[in-house]
């Protein structure tokens, strides 16, 4: 098991276990219900303000 936290708060956990086998996964079935983020080069840093993100009400 790994923690790292990376550049400007970026974490990252992975697990691995070697008695899980490799399978495939089919695409989603879903459309996604989150901002898109087109024409930027990456998704926002953790310091961007997003409405979506910030929601105070669910």
């Amino acid at each position: 098991m790994t923690l790292r936290v990376g550049g400007e708060g970026q974490v990252f956990f992975q697990v691995d276990s070697p008695c899980v086998k490799y399978s495939e996964v089919a695409d989603s079935a879903s459309k996604p219900n989150t901002p898109s983020y087109e024409g930027m080069e990456n998704i926002p840093r953790p310091n961007i303000h997003s409405d979506f993100w910030s929601a105070t009400k669910v």
